[in-house]
């Protein structure tokens, strides 16, 4: 964020105007000696979080059946995505259709202009309020796994075939099982002392079953990406594709058919009466008016399709759907101290303190 401190400015030609803040619609080249801001529009921000799955078999998966009685184990290796979780937030942005020219009068007070990176005014002689963010996806550290081979005993590792491997570590994997049963029931050999202590033991029997049994039915690996993606809408429309996402590769490009399609629609709720178009003109026609510019946003209903299912549907305030309307310039007035916050996102006024100094 950046704030740019004006003091007053001398004008030459000002004695014949009102002693007032003015404004006006920037064209490049009018004002140079002004302060250029903008209004914001509202984008909309997708975060996507898509899980790939990798899958590879087990060394002893063609027997996962027999020894195991583990059925419907793939003896081919495959990697599916899918996605866990979708949420939309409203972000803003500069319009460049709203522009305009701060300037003063030399009897107006010095004014504190607060403006965001990209130019959209935030507060005048206030602090802006923080503008809402999100916290980046961070994935979960990987537990890593024992590795199955230094489990096996020496009967296992000097078995002449797969097959006899295979029958054996069965064995082995029966044997793990039974002992943690006969710990549960009290009936072990070597009985812990505490319960933290047979707990521990439990947990390595937990692991070296698990560790063992991935050679029939093989092992899945989870990593977790997080996608950003941002429209932003200058008037409705229906059923615009957002993204692809295909099972096999994830996403994919628009033209991609191996992806499902995942379409956005944007409706304008028509919460605010549209501008009279003559007025508009006229306002236009004028070289300054006093005052600030300001969003009335409107609203506007988002949804999310996959294919022909809607997923997810919520409405926001958008700047885009609504009018601009001018603060009257009395407001800077030096007879007043005025406090103006406006709406990141929306541009409309979220609070405006004017206080009348005493005499």
């Amino acid at each position: 964020m950046r704030k740019f401190f004006f003091l007053l400015i001398s004008m030459a030609l000002c004695s014949t105007t009102n002693a007032q803040t003015q404004l006006t619609e920037y064209q490049p080249g009018v004002t140079p000696e002004g302060t250029i801001y903008f209004l914001p529009k509202t984008a909309i921000r997708f975060n996507l979080l898509v899980e790939k799955t990798t899958y590879k078999p087990g060394d002893f998966s063609a027997y996962a059946q027999r020894y195991m009685r583990l059925n419907n184990v793939s003896q081919e290796p495959n990697t599916q995505y899918r996605i866990i979780s979708i949420k939309l937030m409203p972000v803003g942005v500069a319009d460049s259709s709203k522009a305009y020219a701060l300037k003063f009068n030399p009897k107006t007070v010095a004014a504190n202009v607060a403006l965001a990176e990209d130019g959209r005014l935030l507060a005048i002689n206030a602090d802006p309020k923080a503008e809402q963010s999100t916290t980046p996806f961070v994935p979960q550290k990987k537990k890593k796994r024992l590795e199955p081979r230094q489990l096996m005993n020496q009967d296992i590792l000097s078995a002449g075939s797969t097959a006899k491997m295979a029958e054996l570590t069965a064995r082995e994997i029966y044997d793990i099982r039974e002992n943690r049963n006969l710990l549960i029931k009290g009936q072990a050999d070597f009985m812990p002392k505490d319960g933290a202590q047979l707990q521990l033991m439990l947990n390595q029997l937990d692991e070296q079953d698990a560790a063992l049994t991935s050679m029939f039915k093989g092992t899945y690996d989870c990593d977790t990406t997080e996608h950003t993606l941002t429209i932003c809408p200058d008037g409705p429309f229906n059923r615009q594709l957002l993204f692809r996402l295909s099972q096999v590769y994830g996403l994919v490009d628009a033209d991609d058919l191996s992806g499902a399609p995942f379409y956005v629609t944007v409706e304008d709720l028509n919460t605010v009466p549209p501008v009279d178009e003559e007025a508009a003109v006229k306002t236009k026609k004028k070289a300054f008016e006093a005052g600030v510019y300001v969003n009335v946003p409107g609203r506007m209903r988002i949804s999310l399709f996959q294919g022909i299912n809607n997923i997810l549907t919520t409405e926001q305030p958008a700047a885009q759907f609504g009018n601009v309307e001018l603060l009257s310039g009395e407001l800077f007035n030096k007879r007043y101290t005025t406090h103006l916050w406006l709406n990141p996102i929306t541009g409309a006024v979220d609070r405006l303190d004017c206080e009348q100094p005493t005499k």
